[in-house]
């Protein structure tokens, strides 16, 4: 915990106090390791979505996490790298919560009944069950192989995105988020 703390506090003082905007270079600087593999853009980008389900079968936009610091994954049951790194993303939405929330979708076919027992298998009580049956969502953002993660600032617009499996509860990739939601 308290090297977490110690993480944290100087993420804060690399990014900086400039709230319009995190720096994207002192970011990247603490994508070390598997987090590397993260692309911040220089800008944010636009993002145009489409609708997806939640698990009462209703359509829902992404427009319902506006004001959020959202990381965006989707999922399969049958890729199994997105099952390995999903209880890492219930402990990394459990950890910092408040205004960050972890959005999964899982894309394609996933029987809801299955994507039920996956999630109660693995207690997976702080992630949502949303499906993009079709693959619009996937289609509409560009989603090219599974798993895929997007980090999406609190205007709705693409700041960052990765491709492959991380570990997402390390103290470095909950530094790496506090510093990025300290800076925008």
């Amino acid at each position: 915990m308290r090297l977490l703390r110690t993480l944290v506090l100087y993420a804060a003082l690399i990014v900086g106090s400039n709230p319009a905007h995190a720096d994207v270079g002192q970011l990247m600087t603490l994508a070390t390791g598997d987090l590397a593999k993260i692309r911040f853009h220089m800008a944010p980008k636009p993002l145009q979505a489409a609708a997806f389900h939640d698990e009462e079968g209703r359509e829902v936009t992404l427009d319902k996490y506006r004001g959020k610091y959202v990381l965006l994954n989707f999922w399969a049951l049958w890729c199994p790298p997105c099952v390995k790194e999903m209880p890492a993303l219930n402990r990394l939405d459990a950890a910092i919560g408040g205004n960050f929330e972890v959005v999964t979708i899982t894309t394609g076919r996933n029987a809801r009944h299955a994507v039920d027992k996956f999630f109660a298998k693995k207690n997976l009580t702080h992630l949502p069950k949303l499906f993009d049956p079709k693959f619009a969502l996937a289609q509409s953002v560009g989603v090219q192989g599974l798993p895929v993660s997007i980090f999406i600032a609190p205007d709705g617009s693409e700041v960052a995105r990765v491709q492959g499996e991380l570990v997402w509860d390390s103290p470095q990739a909950q530094a790496l988020i506090q510093a990025w939601m300290a800076g925008s």
